[in-house]
């Protein structure tokens, strides 16, 4: 099974200022931003140009139920939000990362027109596997 990477995300603790800091300073593309109504946060995927990979940036609000929205912030730029690796089956990636020592995290579910799940590595570090990654 093949596990190509395709972005990763970050938490961050102010999300315009993120996206001002990435675009205007580092030359980055908004591609888009969402709230997710479940976890009261938002998202925004930035790109750089002629760049094949993209930065998801995360702010949960506080109390979140987001599942790797814990621990909260301590000290800035502490935490790796997660990793995300594109996959043909979500739910047959899933139980072969499992049986190769990840942890469950969140099993398979949808997401609009995606199939997502989460595990973790074995440091606990977040990592999402995407089925029909509509790509930014």
């Amino acid at each position: 099974m093949a596990y190509p990477f395709v972005y990763t995300g970050i938490r961050v603790r102010d999300l315009d200022r993120a996206v001002r800091f990435y675009t205007e300073a580092l030359g980055m593309r908004l591609v888009r931003r969402t709230a997710v109504k479940e976890t009261a946060g938002e998202y925004a995927v930035l790109r750089s140009p002629d760049a094949a990979q993209v930065l998801e940036l995360n702010w949960y609000a506080p109390g979140s139920s987001a599942p790797h929205a814990e621990p909260p912030y301590a000290t800035p730029g502490d935490a790796l939000d997660h990793l995300a690796f594109v996959v043909g089956d979500v739910d047959q990636a899933y139980s072969d990362l499992l049986a190769k020592g990840a942890k469950p995290l969140v099993p398979p579910f949808d997401e609009g027109e995606e199939r997502l799940a989460f595990v973790t590595d074995p440091d606990g570090t977040p990592i999402e596997l995407l089925e029909a990654f509509s790509g930014a």
